[in-house]
């Protein structure tokens, strides 16, 4: 069967101080650096097969694939389409306010000037489908929205469960295409 990878960038400023990021260009922390590195010898030493990184162009995305791609060799690359969600009027406010929380179980509200998850999801599953095809086994270097889509787009969710979806700062998930 045919894998993917995905991961989510290293600890950013904004995930130190609880604030929402979104397409906001915020930079890792030493930490976050860190974990990068760490993440790219953990793919090292389980000898990974990995051809390729796609990165979202967010610095915080590509400077965690470029990390990896150091230590294990793997070329990597941006993706645009693997950019964050646009969080719209909730950019650099706190992730756990309750007009926000109450707005993402929302899957068609754009929050004023941002996304919708339904578009998310479209560019993501698009992306996925894509993959799918070619002969390569990538590693996804993304966001913590886009990590919710990508679950999705492998195993059944319900709404709530798919609003409160997250994965830890460099934490790496395989997937399995089916047929």
């Amino acid at each position: 069967m045919k894998k993917l990878y995905f991961t989510r960038h290293g600890q950013t400023f904004w995930n130190v101080e609880n604030k929402i990021c979104g397409i906001t260009d915020i930079g890792l922390t030493e930490s976050g650096h860190e974990q990068a590195i760490r993440l790219g010898e953990l793919i090292r030493q389980r000898e990974l097969c990995i051809d390729e990184i796609l990165c979202s162009p967010l610095i915080r995305a590509r400077d965690t694939a470029k990390h990896i791609s150091d230590i294990t060799g793997i070329p990597y690359r941006e993706e645009d389409r693997l950019r964050e969600q646009r969080f719209g009027k909730y950019e650099g406010t706190p992730r756990n306010g309750a007009e926000f929380l109450a707005d993402k179980g929302n899957f068609i509200h754009s929050y004023e000037g941002g996304e919708t998850m339904f578009r998310l999801a479209q560019r993501i599953y698009n992306l996925l489908d894509e993959l799918k095809q070619d002969d390569k086994i990538y590693l996804l270097a993304a966001h913590n929205g886009i990590s919710r889509v990508v679950w999705s787009y492998f195993h059944d969710m319900e709404n709530e469960e798919y609003a409160k979806f997250g994965i830890g700062n460099c934490e790496i998930l395989e997937f399995e295409y089916l047929d």
